[in-house]
């Protein structure tokens, strides 16, 4: 390997031991044994560096055990077994999680990092709508994209945060569903009139 991948393997192995905001250039240049003037000339920046490993995490991950695709009979049991998985990987891989939450915190006074994390967002809704209607990503609906794709987004962090806070209460892909179900029966009730 050279430097630049070098530099990418330590400052993974830092988002893993340390965290995001707690990782200095001088933990990664050690991790990486090159020297710390080697991360301005590969990547501009620390965060950058960092960026960038946390980004490759996070592909490497959606691109295995992240996809929409799980086990069952019915779309309702391969869905519950999907988040059964997504539930374990949070504990099985807090240091991502935690480092992706850190880095939107972080994003949120540098307006270069907080566009690339919503590009990477509205990215994930179109793939997630397109995986949920199983049509090509170039196929999905613009109203599917705003609709299931931003409601599994939204669910995916909130359930991390329930994983990553109190593991043993997250829910379940049963319970996920359940509750699924019985909001979408809760929005075809009609509105109570006052008599």
């Amino acid at each position: 390997m050279g430097n630049r991948e070098d530099l990418l393997a330590g400052a993974r192995r830092c988002l893993e031991e340390k965290g995001y905001l707690r990782t200095t250039v001088r933990d990664i240049a050690s991790a990486a044994h090159v020297s710390m003037a080697a991360i301005g000339y590969h990547f501009g920046s620390r965060e950058a560096l960092l960026n960038q490993a946390l980004f490759a995490a996070m592909e490497e991950w959606s691109a295995g055990s992240g996809r929409l695709a799980g086990q069952g009979d019915s779309t309702e049991e391969r869905y519950a077994d999907t988040w059964d998985r997504k539930i374990r990987d949070f504990g099985e891989m807090r240091w991502l999680w935690t480092a992706s939450v850190e880095a939107f915190v972080h994003a949120q006074s540098r307006p270069e990092l907080l566009a690339v994390l919503a590009e990477g967002q509205r990215r994930n809704r179109r793939m997630v709508a397109a995986a949920l209607r199983g049509v090509p990503v170039e196929e999905v609906s613009e109203e599917d994209v705003r609709s299931l794709g931003s409601l599994h987004i939204a669910l995916l962090s909130g359930v991390m945060v329930q994983a990553l806070t109190d593991p043993a209460t997250a829910p379940t892909g049963r319970e996920l569903t359940q509750g699924l179900r019985a909001m979408a029966e809760l929005l075809d009730k009609p509105v109570p009139t006052d008599g």
